[in-house]
This record gives C-alpha cells, sequence and structure tokens, in this order.
C-alpha cells in the first residue's frame, strides 16, 4: 500500500478534497478534520481518522442540520452510533488508494469520443465528450505535494462499459506525476470500486457517511 496507515491516507484525502471542491482549509481536530464546505446542503463535515461511538455520538449531538459526519467504518456500525435527526448518505462506500508510479499506461481513447484536460486552481479536470459534443465521462484531481486525491469520477449511463472511466483515471494519474504526486486516494462507491481494483486500486478502509437532516433535542424547533 502507497500509505503506511488509514490516518496518512485519510489525510491526503482530506486536504486533496478541501482543494478540489474549494472548500476552506482543513482544521485538525483531536479526532480528525473539520472543514468548512459552505453549501446550502453541506454547511460543513466532520471526518473522523479513527471513529469510536462516543466521539461520533458527541459530534453528533452537537452539530446543527446541515453538517456531515464521515467516518472510515462499515455503514452499518456509524448506524448503530447515531442519535435521531440523522441519515446515512448514499455514495462512497471505501477508501481506496493507489501508487502512481505503478498505474497502468492510459488506454487509446475509442472512436467516436473526444477528451479535454485543463488544470486551473490546483485542480486538473479530464472530461471525455461525444463527437457532438455531448457529455459521457469526466474526473478531476487535486495534488498537494506527494499526494493527490481523485475526485468526481462519473461516466453517463449511455457510455459505460467502453473503457471511457481507465481513460479518465489513467489521464490523472499521468497528471499527478508530472505535478510530483507519488500515490493517490479516492472515495469508491462499491459499483466504482471493481474498475479501481482492476486499475491497481486497493481499500484503505471502509468509509460511511452520515446527514443531521433535523434539530432534535431541548430548544429544536
Amino acid at each position: 500500500m502507497p500509505f503506511g496507515s488509514t490516518a496518512e491516507a485519510v489525510r491526503a484525502w482530506v486536504e486533496g478534497w478541501a482543494v478540489s471542491r474549494g472548500a476552506a482549509e482543513p482544521t485538525c481536530e483531536p479526532w480528525g478534520f473539520t472543514v468548512q464546505v459552505g453549501l446550502p446542503k453541506e454547511v460543513a463535515r466532520h471526518v473522523l481518522t479513527a471513529a469510536d461511538e462516543a466521539t461520533v455520538r458527541k459530534l453528533a449531538e452537537s452539530s446543527p442540520a446541515g453538517v456531515a459526519l464521515k467516518a472510515f467504518v462499515a455503514a452499518g456500525t456509524l448506524a448503530a452510533w447515531l442519535p435521531p435527526g440523522w441519515r446515512l448518505l448514499d455514495g462512497h462506500a471505501v477508501l481506496m488508494a493507489a501508487a502512481l508510479a505503478e498505474a497502468e499506461a492510459t488506454p487509446g481513447l475509442p472512436d467516436g469520443y473526444l477528451l479535454s484536460s485543463w488544470s486551473r486552481g490546483g485542480v486538473t479536470r479530464v472530461a471525455v465528450r461525444t463527437a457532438d459534443g455531448a457529455f459521457a465521462a469526466r474526473g478531476q484531481m487535486a495534488v498537494t505535494g506527494a499526494t493527490a486525491a481523485v475526485d468526481q469520477v462519473e461516466t453517463a449511463p449511455a457510455h459505460r462499459r467502453r473503457g471511457l472511466g481507465r481513460v479518465v483515471l489513467g489521464t490523472l494519474a499521468e497528471a499527478g506525476t508530472r505535478q510530483g504526486a507519488r500515490a493517490a486516494v479516492l472515495g469508491a462507491t462499491e459499483e466504482g470500486r471493481a474498475l479501481y481494483e482492476a486499475l491497481g486500486w486497493r481499500v484503505q478502509a471502509p468509509l460511511s457517511a452520515a446527514m443531521r437532516t433535523a434539530e432534535t433535542g431541548p430548544g429544536a424547533a
């Protein structure tokens, strides 16, 4: 594994994600990190490097609506620790890591597609379009020193199983290597996990998330 511990991988993911999404600089906490996101549906997020029931309950009870929790435990475990007013979020199921130097060579783009890649504000983006300009696939990556975070990899349903995800990931890996990154990390869904594993990515830890959706307790409206 390119990271010596889950804590190292989490730090790389949090720092890279914050750059990728234009969020605030992560704040170190005794239990992990807080990131101010500043969006109506996600005001902030707490990322627990090593979650336990007591810490999760304390954070959940003190966090207002719109705050997300990210923990590196199975979804069922996190659900059992949460008080009323919280719900599990769909999406990432595992944290994965890869050594960029070991990444496969980027495959050729299938006929009928066009690829664009650009970097701005510390983020490299890759977009694949059809010949007539319609969206087919995308992904982005932020490099923070020797590590990078891959983010928002997506392929349109009508264009899946054509190797576009491999092209996007390969292009991002090459860009990260040129920028000095040696290892990368990402949050993967169960659906995406198979693709990443085929490309040399390995599971670092389970990953689950929850969001406070209602105010509860004394003083709640």
